[in-house]
């Protein structure tokens, strides 16, 4: 176990520790403002505070783990071997950089909270973050500064065994409508219809009737090789579906028809299932219980994971509801047209509430790609390269890599052409 002494035990402070020592480090965290305890402790120990007590490994801190609410910070980025740290520490610290405040400002999403412009659905854009301009985005920096740590505490402590974590995959199917011609009813198939006649897609119209006739399976019907990718692989699949009400935002399938609910069934069988939170339950939380139960009643088990449309956060009311609604478990953490680590890790975290100032039982399974944020990359092995880096990133520190695809993008429509092959390289990355 690894004491730690301070002057000041906070919340923020017991929350970042916990993430950097237990959930990446595998090893047990405690804390004392006692010195005659700190002094007694005959394994692991580190002192954080503004100097350090004698000759024990240090680490300066900065005020920000101290503090509550929010204040204007002065972030000055700097190059750290082959990664980037911010709140440098001084000459006599063990470290270069307060790696605990500066994972705690990437944890908890501070700068999400400040002000900033939002894009057309409201979203908060990676353009304005600090990891995207000062390029350290592609980097998992909160593990790579928690391994950091470990080869300190390692060469100060030579005879202790840290535990070993691996690589691990944690892949989620989006699937905001599970058909592309079939189910829609009659007006909307009809409005589609003279839809792709007005714009001369002729060729859609022949494929609109082969499937409606039943000649040809619906190309977004990709669940048949979904369940048989999953038989391959120990590790659960979690394929989530928006089941709200149709509107602007979400043109799902209704679950009054037999045939979605059915299908819904089937895939629970085999992967984990989860609702994608329709656009409008973002702000309603009435809406959000409506849909939690509706998947509920389908599935006969607790809701666990949901995902809001569009990647879409309203920090921190979203998280709020979801703890109110018992939903522990949320996929929305990430950029849709970039790839990167948005709140600098691949290891799952708890959300932290900067208004109450304490951590939640939500768990947040951030999300390093999306099937949208390759598809700037123009061909196959540019999409290739690019998600092996990201691949070869979360493995050099163990971590979980999680994707977000969509039913859609196996469906070799178009651009989506080849994303069957990406999705492979993802699950056997893992073997």
């Amino acid at each position: 176990m690894l004491l730690v002494y301070t002057h000041k035990i906070t919340p923020r402070l017991t929350y970042t520790f916990k993430h950097i020592c237990k959930r990446i480090l595998g090893i047990e965290v405690s804390f004392t403002s006692k010195v005659e305890d700190f002094i007694a402790h005959n394994s692991l120990k580190m002192s954080y505070a503004k100097q350090p007590l004698s000759n024990e490994l240090f680490v300066r801190s900065n005020d920000l783990l101290f503090e509550q609410g929010l204040s204007d910070l002065d972030i000055h980025v700097q190059k750290w071997d082959n990664t980037k740290g911010f709140f440098a520490t001084g000459e006599r610290s063990d470290l270069p950089f307060d790696i605990f405040a500066a994972s705690f400002y990437l944890l908890s999403r501070y700068e999400e909270y400040l002000p900033h412009v939002n894009d057309a659905y409201g979203r908060f854009m990676a353009k304005d973050s600090l990891a995207y301009n000062n390029k350290f985005l592609n980097q998992p920096v909160v593990d790579i500064w928690a391994y950091k740590l470990r080869d300190v505490l390692k060469k100060r402590f030579p005879d202790f065994v840290f535990p070993e974590r691996s690589y691990q995959v944690k892949p989620v199917i989006d699937v905001p409508s599970a058909y592309y011609f079939r189910k829609k009813g009659l007006l909307r198939t009809i409005g589609g219809i003279f839809g792709d006649l007005g714009r001369l897609k002729l060729k859609q119209v022949y494929q609109r009737f082969s499937v409606l006739m039943g000649f040809k399976r619906d190309p977004y019907d990709t669940f048949k090789w979904i369940i048989t990718k999953q038989k391959q692989y120990d590790f659960k699949f979690i394929v989530l579906f928006l089941i709200g009400d149709y509107s602007t935002y979400d043109k799902n399938v209704s679950t009054n028809k037999k045939e979605f609910v059915s299908l819904i069934k089937s895939v629970a069988d085999y992967c984990d299932v989860g609702i994608k939170a329709s656009y409008f339950s973002l702000d309603d939380i009435s809406i959000l219980k409506k849909e939690k139960q509706k998947m509920e009643s389908i599935v006969n088990t607790d809701l666990k994971a949901v995902r809001h449309s569009f990647s879409k956060l309203n920090l921190p009311i979203s998280y709020r509801n979801l703890i109110e609604l018992e939903i522990n478990q949320d996929f929305t953490m990430g950029y849709v047209n970039v790839l990167g680590f948005r709140a600098g890790t691949c290891t799952p975290f708890q959300f932290y509430d900067l208004d109450y100032e304490v951590q939640t039982p939500l768990q947040i399974n951030p999300y390093h790609c999306m099937d949208f944020g390759l598809l700037k990359y123009q061909s196959k092995l540019d999409k290739t390269e690019h998600l092996q880096k990201l691949i070869n990133q979360v493995k050099a520190v163990d971590g979980t890599f999680t994707p977000i695809f969509h039913n859609y993008s196996f469906s070799d429509l178009d651009r989506w052409k080849g994303f069957r092959s990406l999705f492979n390289m993802i699950l056997q990355s893992a073997e």
